[in-house]
């Protein structure tokens, strides 16, 4: 133990006798000038009352929504969700619901947040190929991300951020009505199915997801911005993309 130790960097003693964290310590006495001037202190103020609940805000919001138009109107003007403090546009969607072909990203990118659409940097260019390989473009499918807000430094979103966008994106798909969801990576996977395995093990299976009523088939697959980074998986993608392209022809999407 004391090698391990001295290998750790811990080399050196910082006092004789060793130090109970556990013991209850003892309040420190405030000084009798310390006590005189308190006592000369105001009363405090009562405490402000709490801000309205932004999630149940969001809820009621999305649920107002008949129409996509105002959903999007709906989330140009929330206030409710600090991500909107630091992102330049509210990046909607892109596409048409109308085929009933649905992809889900994770969030908008710095080139997304400046025009204001998913998928427009490299891996969007990269997702336009993909969807070229099964005979699909941006005028048969409808994409959007679970986040319509860019994270500051694309940070990982806050859960309480996650917990009032969320809200708005299962009211998106309510509306949009899709025949077919296609998942782009593990966040989309977790927020939206609510699994937390690994992109890995989801992508390539069929899943299900209830929408007005129907369950919808759904299939998880990798993020090309992931693929960027992993050419080498591009074969897995191709696969759950053939996948994709039999259910569309099987359903009579297009």
């Amino acid at each position: 133990m004391l090698e391990w130790l001295v290998d750790a960097g811990a080399d050196e003693a910082v006092g004789d006798t060793p130090a109970d964290r556990f013991r209850v310590r003892k309040p420190i006495p405030v000084p009798e000038v310390q006590q005189r001037a308190a006592a000369r202190l105001p009363e405090p103020k009562q405490p402000l009352s709490p801000s309205p609940d932004a999630v149940g805000s969001a809820m009621d919001v999305a649920a107002s929504c008949k129409t996509l138009a105002e959903l999007k109107s709906a989330l140009e003007v929330f206030d409710g969700c600090a991500l909107k403090t630091f992102a330049t546009h509210t990046v909607f969607a892109d596409g048409t619901p109308d085929y009933g072909i649905m992809c889900i990203g994770e969030a908008p990118g710095q080139e997304e947040d400046r025009m204001g659409l998913p998928f427009v940097g490299r891996a969007g260019k990269l997702l336009d190929k993909m969807l070229g390989a099964i005979g699909l473009d941006r005028s048969k499918v409808y994409i959007v991300n679970v986040l319509p807000w860019r994270p500051p430094d694309n940070r990982n979103p806050e859960p309480t951020e996650v917990a009032k966008c969320i809200l708005f994106l299962r009211r998106h798909i309510e509306l949009a009505q899709p025949k077919v969801l296609i998942l782009l990576g593990a966040v989309s996977v977790r927020h939206v199915l609510g699994h937390t395995e690994g992109i890995m093990r989801a992508r390539g299976h069929w899943q299900q997801y209830h929408v007005a009523g129907a369950m919808v088939p759904v299939m998880p697959t990798l993020h090309p911005a992931y693929l960027l980074r992993r050419p080498v998986d591009k074969r897995l993608a191709w696969r759950d993309l053939q996948a994709i392209a039999s259910r569309i022809e099987t359903l009579g999407l297009i």
